[in-house]
């Protein structure tokens, strides 16, 4: 077998994984916006198609008219919002300060960042929630955001730190011998130096706190205070043996749409980020 042909049956294998790849990850959506668009007989047919015969926006109508889910859509875009631009400020601060200052027992700190990462939610679900109460947060937002940052925090400090530690030393001596403070240095240098980092670990955490359901359903007592995840699984129907499948798709559709967009539109920079300090010159 020649060098040529070699080459042909690897880029046709190659190409047939990757079409493979994206079906297996892109047709559960698919199937998702598919069933959100057909009306209730269709859902239950013995023979599903794979689009639908009378196609109709009835369930994302139902969606916000049988519910307050703009209010739920509210509440998720609130909480991972603030927890978003929280865990953002302190992790950029601490992974700096471990990137860069001088500092006894740093395994030590960041072994504990790597320990706390690991715990399991549920481990600390009831402590939590009794402390929660007691300070009387429980169906607050601070309720939920206080949790979040504590979970999130952990990782966006361990990956800022590398992203930080493989920035050029260089440019930040430069600045201090130009007479540039280091908190100067940091905003007006590091900081829209580390845009790609900053944005891949801003849109993880804004995504983990999007999709989080275990505290939100426990801390979240009242419909009003309803994150998108908890409200998408407290549907119900008319009667207690009917589930509103097709409006359960649409809610999805609704609330995946916009983490979509944003992973296209920034897309570059996530790539950038965390891809730094892939291959060093």
């Amino acid at each position: 077998m020649s060098t040529k042909t070699k080459k042909i049956i690897y880029k046709v294998v190659l190409s047939i994984a990757v079409i493979f790849v994206l079906v297996w990850c892109i047709f559960p959506f698919y199937w998702a916006v598919v069933s959100s668009l057909k009306p209730n007989i269709e859902l239950f047919e013995s023979n599903p198609t794979l689009w639908p015969k009378s196609p109709t926006f009835s369930n994302y109508v139902k969606v916000f008219q049988e519910r307050p889910f703009h209010v739920n859509i509210i509440n998720s875009i609130i909480v991972s919002g603030i927890t978003t631009i929280t865990t953002l400020i302190f992790g950029s601060f601490a992974g700096y300060a471990i990137a860069r200052l001088r500092m006894k027992g740093k395994a030590i700190v960041m072994a504990l960042i790597l320990s706390v990462s690991m715990f399991p939610q549920i481990s600390i679900l009831g402590s939590l929630f009794v402390i929660l109460r007691k300070l009387g947060f429980i169906n607050t937002y601070q309720g939920l955001i206080i949790p979040y940052v504590a979970i999130t925090l952990p990782l966006t400090t361990w990956i800022l730190q590398n992203f930080f530690r493989d920035l050029p030393k260089e440019i930040e001596e430069a600045a201090a011998i130009d007479g540039c403070s280091r908190l100067r240095t940091l905003f007006q240098i590091v900081f829209p130096m580390s845009a790609p980092g900053l944005v891949a670990t801003g849109l993880l955490t804004f995504i983990s706190a999007w999709n989080e359901f275990l505290f939100a359903f426990t801390f979240m007592q009242k419909p009003d205070f309803y994150t998108v995840p908890v409200a998408i699984a407290m549907f119900a129907g008319r009667s207690q043996y009917e589930q509103p499948w097709g409006q359960l798709m649409a809610a999805a559709v609704i609330v995946t749409v916009p983490l979509v967009v944003l992973v296209l539109i920034f897309q570059n920079r996530i790539i950038a980020g965390l891809s730094s300090g892939a291959v060093k010159g």
